[in-house]
């Protein structure tokens, strides 16, 4: 029985210095994107980490598997930031708590966003991550404007696709990094967009 449990022990140790590693591993690439290392090498990232570059690869088979690691962690803590919007809000307080919230949101993804656009045209996985995250987007205007969707009709899809391009990397890229604005113009902008489609999905449902 002592042996069983020694054993089990060992396995368990081991398990949890293995999950440790993949912790710091995961971190350490987070990290060296934020800091501006958009392609961080594998030698950089066991350097950042702690650890041999061989531990680095014995964890994870290739950066595909650290790209869906690495994902998948961003993604927690987004959710662990994110707050459930009313949907029971008047129309302008939840397209200002909406606004803001996405503001929040994508600022978070930046450095991992302009990191991805890098290496996404030959990475799978990455662009598995853009397509959840995309959809992660599609379902709180789903939730948050259920209403106003309805109220559009049959151009409820149309409307939904375009809050989603409104909502997205893409658009704030565009703001943030092309038009270079500033995080208040960028939210301003979004939430002007935001506003105006909404708005004139209600309007023609009166007509």
């Amino acid at each position: 029985m002592t042996g069983v449990e020694t054993t089990t022990g060992r396995v368990d140790g081991r398990t949890l210095r293995a999950e440790r590693t993949r912790a710091a591993i995961v971190d350490a690439h987070l990290a060296l994107i934020g800091t501006g290392d958009l392609r961080p090498t594998g030698e950089r990232i066991a350097e950042r980490a702690g650890i041999s570059l061989r531990a680095l690869w014995t964890n994870f088979k290739d950066m595909e598997a650290l790209f869906a690691a690495s994902g998948e962690k961003l993604a927690e803590r987004q959710a662990a930031a994110h707050r459930p919007i009313e949907s029971g809000l008047p129309l302008p307080q939840r397209i200002e708590a909406y606004c803001e919230q996405r503001a929040r949101m994508l600022e978070m993804l930046a450095p991992c966003a302009r990191a991805a656009a890098l290496r996404e045209p030959f990475s799978a996985q990455l662009k598995e991550n853009r397509v959840k995250a995309i959809a992660l987007v599609r379902a709180e205007i789903e939730e948050v404007f259920a209403t106003e969707l309805a109220l559009a009709g049959p151009g409820g899809g149309q409307l939904l696709q375009a809050l989603v391009v409104a909502s997205t990397w893409a658009s704030w890229s565009m703001l943030r990094d092309e038009l270079g604005l500033d995080l208040d113009a960028a939210r301003g902008v979004l939430t002007r967009t935001v506003s105006a489609l909404l708005a004139a999905a209600i309007t023609n449902s009166l007509r």
